[in-house]
């Protein structure tokens, strides 16, 4: 059934989608909607990503708990160097952090992570995934700032998908 069908949500979406855009029932769209719900899918199967295995589902709210925090500690703290950028302008610097962490799922979570906490941008990743180049908006000590990304972000996500 997998091999037929690798998607089956997605099969059936497609033909609603199918059918809804062309507002019409007819023996041909129901032909044509049938081939690309079950086409698409198929055509698709390789391109898509490997299944990720969970193990610690608590971790996870926890990291989403403290992500919330650190989004709304660093909306402040990027608000008020952004105030103040005329009396003490902000240090800025990218940072490179090792890595530990080498599950692509893990990496995609911690790419997201560091896109919404404000005040950093991911950069660059090793080609070995050894390393990321990070931007950070206010760096007052790196040592401190990069104990702290390893220990909030990327410790979490390595439990939950290493």
């Amino acid at each position: 059934m997998n091999r037929l069908l690798p998607a089956p949500l997605l099969s059936v979406s497609l033909f609603g989608l199918w059918l809804l855009l062309n507002l019409s029932v007819s023996p041909g769209n129901l032909l044509l909607g049938a081939a690309l719900g079950l086409l698409a899918p198929l055509l698709m199967a390789p391109l898509r990503p490997q299944h990720a295995h969970v193990r610690r589902p608590m971790v996870i709210a926890r990291l989403i708990g403290r992500v919330g925090i650190d989004v709304i500690l660093s909306n402040l703290l990027v608000a008020r160097g952004v105030l103040r950028a005329g009396k003490q302008p902000p240090r800025s610097a990218f940072v490179h952090i090792p890595l530990a962490l080498h599950d692509a799922h893990g990496l995609a979570a911690l790419s997201m992570i560091t896109t919404v906490v404000p005040g950093t941008v991911w950069s660059e990743l090793a080609l070995d995934r050894s390393v990321l180049l990070l931007h950070v908006f206010d760096l007052d000590d790196e040592a401190a700032f990069i104990q702290h990304f390893k220990d909030t972000y990327e410790r979490p996500l390595m439990e939950i998908f290493q």
